[in-house]
């Protein structure tokens, strides 16, 4: 019995619990969309590849699976590239599955021509994607899109395409073949950790006068938050959270420093350590200041990839493995340390410091961030853009739990945020709330098309400034005039309702601002509260670094 490579396309993604997909479709994956009707499987169709990718991204984000992108060939594939960009910096797990020209049109070292064509589509993928593959038959659909997901979702975690030639689709397949690529018991799998590893941490640990753990984006995803919390009290030691792994522990945790590395008070917990606990992470330069962070004088690290570990801090040793479990294992034996209720006195100290000065010299930004904490329901998710009300969110909005801040960490693509809370709304019962500014929103505003027809729960927050707010103060700051960053912006509130979309406008994020926004994200519907206001920065920007500028905020 055979099936055509379509249905075994959908038969593969059906059978690895793919729920929703994304996509735009195209002359060539037409059969695909054919098979996918009736499969069980949700289908988002987009305005534009890249939100397809960037909706894959948000779902992957906020649900820990694999986010899967449906694409045409040639230009509707590459329109995935900018935002698989992202994905790979932020090790989010999407699966692009794309068309390619038909392999009877193919003439190997040669482009004919043929609609779409690209002389090779899949080198296009491999400097952005964690792996590229293309299929070699039909036969290979089932293995190679199997095989695809597990490396997608093998931490580290990260974006995979898969291209298809066309005519493959059309090709009678054996229903029920198995695999013949790598299975997933074939993939590779970490040593067990060395005891004496372990203790030599433990040890460490224990010695430390100043302890310090350091939590990246690997650790929510391994799930990591209970454990660390538990080792952070026994220790008395402080974390420090990137912006990846922002709600890993609950706001109110004893040891949290719930302010950016960036403010000076923050800061000074790094400088101070005797050991460094690292999590998760790779150290990158926006969290580092473009390392200009010392290097401490122990550092111990914790992640998947010893490679990624030790990049730009080198550690002094490292315990290769997931997050989760080396912390549980790492915290057998470990006797609570005194000192956490001074620890304790003085996180909250540093709170009142960094708070009060964001008050007293952005007091409208101070209104913004008290506005979102206090309006948005229980459980939905904030998702960022790169605007300058997203960098405010990203260092200083207190996230409720994990997997409850979505924001272009990695790569820092303006126009991320809309295109990703399609794929937050898709994921089920959560009401998504993007903040976007004019610029980025823009980019990909024809998808208020898809969020109306889907019936997608999202609010979208447009803080208008009219014009890229981020460049204007880098060219002030600079001494430049203003020169190609004010924009002629149109009449969002009409823009949204032209769509079918309700929507309405404010000025400023006082009292009318929080009505709305409590009664926008309580709708079962899709809807735009435009804001018009202007923020300065914050300090999580490269220009108010106080560390490259030795300035103090």
């Amino acid at each position: 019995m055979s099936i055509i490579g379509a249905r075994s396309l959908v038969k593969a993604l059906t059978d690895l619990d793919v729920e929703v997909t994304f996509g735009l479709p195209g002359t060539h994956t037409l059969p695909v969309w054919e098979a996918l009707a009736g499969s069980g499987i949700r289908v988002i169709g987009v305005r534009h590849e890249r939100a397809a990718a960037h909706a894959a991204d948000g779902y992957a984000r906020v649900t820990g699976a694999l986010g899967v992108a449906l694409v045409t060939t040639g230009p509707g594939a590459v329109n995935t590239l900018s935002a698989l960009g992202e994905a790979q910096a932020s090790a989010s797990p999407v699966l692009v599955v794309a068309t390619d020209v038909p392999s009877t049109l193919r003439t190997p070292g040669m482009v004919r021509g043929s609609l779409h064509e690209v002389g090779d589509q899949r080198a296009l993928f491999e400097p952005l994607t964690k792996a590229a593959f293309t299929v070699a038959h039909p036969d290979e659909i089932v293995s190679v899109v199997r095989y695809a997901a597990e490396t997608a979702l093998r931490p580290q975690s990260g974006p995979v395409y898969v291209g298809i030639p066309a005519d493959f689709l059309g090709e009678p397949v054996l229903d029920g073949l198995e695999p013949d690529g790598v299975s997933t018991s074939s993939l590779e799998q970490h040593p067990p950790l060395a005891s004496e590893d372990v203790d030599r941490a433990r040890g460490m640990l224990m010695a430390a006068q100043r302890p310090l753990i350091w939590v990246g984006g690997g650790a929510l995803r391994s799930g990591a938050g209970e454990a660390i919390g538990i080792l952070a009290e026994r220790l008395a030691a402080p974390i420090v959270t990137t912006f990846a792994a922002r709600g890993i522990v609950p706001p109110d945790h004893p040891c949290l420093a719930s302010n950016p590395v960036h403010a000076p008070e923050v800061g000074a917990l790094w400088d101070e350590a005797d050991v460094v606990l690292a999590i998760g992470t790779d150290f990158d330069g926006a969290m580092t200041q473009n390392w200009c962070m010392p290097q401490p004088p122990t550092l111990i690290a914790i992640n998947v990839d010893a490679e990624d570990a030790a990049k730009n801090y080198p550690p002094d040793l490292l315990l290769l493995g997931d997050a989760r479990q080396v912390v549980e294992e790492l915290s057998l034996g470990i006797l609570p340390k005194p000192g956490l209720d001074e620890l304790t006195r003085r996180l909250d100290d540093i709170e009142v410091q960094v708070r009060r000065r964001v008050r007293k010299e952005e007091p409208h930004a101070a209104e913004f961030l008290s506005a979102l904490k206090e309006t948005l329901p229980e459980g939905s998710v904030l998702i960022s853009d790169m605007c300058v009300a997203g960098y405010w969110i990203g260092g200083f909005y207190r996230v409720s739990g994990p997997r409850q801040l979505v924001c272009p960490t990695g790569w820092g693509m303006a126009g991320f945020g809309f295109p990703a809370s399609l794929g937050v709304g898709a994921a089920g019962a959560v009401r998504a709330v993007c903040v976007t500014g004019d610029g980025g929103f823009l980019t990909g505003c024809g998808e208020l098309a898809t969020a109306i027809q889907q019936e997608l729960p999202i609010t979208v927050v447009i803080v208008n400034d009219r014009g890229y707010g981020m460049l204007r103060h880098d060219q002030t700051n600079s001494g430049f005039g203003h020169y190609g960053v004010d924009l002629a912006t149109p009449d969002f509130v009409g823009l949204a309702k032209s769509f079918g979309v309700y929507a309405d406008r404010v000025d400023g994020f006082g009292r009318a601002f929080r009505r709305l926004l409590r009664e926008f994200s309580r709708s079962d519907e899709p809807n735009v509260l435009v804001v018009n206001a202007e923020l300065r920065p914050p300090l999580t920007i490269p220009s108010r670094w106080y560390r490259r500028e030795s300035l103090t905020w």
